[in-house]
């Protein structure tokens, strides 16, 4: 059957074919279930959970960002002490070097007057009625390097076998002065005084008389005592040691 809508703009009311929406049985049933204690629990711990890992998300943020600032700062001052502290190391190495240097001429040099001193104490402490026929030395000729002589070999002593550290302390004890003077007197108390005089003396000790003999001395056939004695250079305190400015004239 054929319809004519003979009434323009009028339009057919079309049924509503779906159900309306029931929004308060949705809110009464989410209400009812909101009374749930369960639910109340676990919405209330992942609450908790949020805020606890976006609170250590901060702290961790904001030490990481200290750490790297402490980090940039540290290799800053790092970068700018290298210079010196390079310099510093630098400059310890010339003093060690220098240092090495002067003791080795120390050592070279302490032994130069050793003689001029013993002939000038002998002379000194030597008595009226007495004289000498011979001084010489006694001990071994030292063998010793300038550097061994000045101490500087004793930072190798713990690389050292116990046989070859008492050879370095034998030798260094062997290096010690010693010398003999032979020599005549006609007066047995001049002969205790220029021994007195000689233990006096800084610069010797260990002054032993080996023997004493009479003898006959030319010209005259005069009888004198002969006598031996030995003795030890000693270091003399630094007061004992006096030191004058030489000054030579150039023509």
């Amino acid at each position: 059957m054929i319809e004519i809508n003979l009434l323009p703009g009028a339009r057919k009311q079309k049924r509503s074919r779906s159900a309306a929406f029931d929004f308060g049985a949705v809110f009464s049933g989410l209400a009812a279930r909101i009374r749930d204690p369960f639910l109340i629990a676990a919405a209330a711990s992942m609450v908790l959970a949020i805020l606890a890992v976006g609170g250590m998300y901060l702290y961790q943020s904001r030490k990481a960002s200290a750490l790297t600032e402490h980090e940039t700062k540290a290799t800053q001052d790092s970068t700018r002490y290298a210079s010196v502290i390079a310099q510093r190391r630098a400059a310890e190495e010339g003093r060690d070097s220098v240092v090495r240097q002067i003791n080795v001429i120390r050592a070279i040099d302490g032994t130069r007057y050793v003689w001029p001193h013993i002939l000038d104490e002998v002379s000194r402490a030597l008595t009226p009625y007495t004289w000498l026929k011979s001084l010489g030395q006694t001990s071994a000729v030292s063998g010793l390097s300038p550097e061994v002589e000045a101490g500087l070999g004793a930072g190798d002593s713990k690389n050292k076998t116990k046989l070859e550290a008492k050879a370095d302390s034998d030798a260094v004890a062997a290096s010690q002065l010693s010398f003999r003077i032979v020599g005549q007197t006609i007066d047995i108390q001049a002969l205790t005084r220029f021994i007195a005089q000689l233990e006096a003396s800084p610069w010797i000790e260990n002054v032993v008389l080996l023997k004493s003999e009479n003898v006959t001395v030319q010209p005259g056939n005069k009888e004198a005592i002969e006598f031996t004695l030995d003795m030890k250079l000693q270091k003399p305190d630094s007061s004992a040691i006096r030191r004058v400015p030489l000054s030579v004239a150039v023509r």
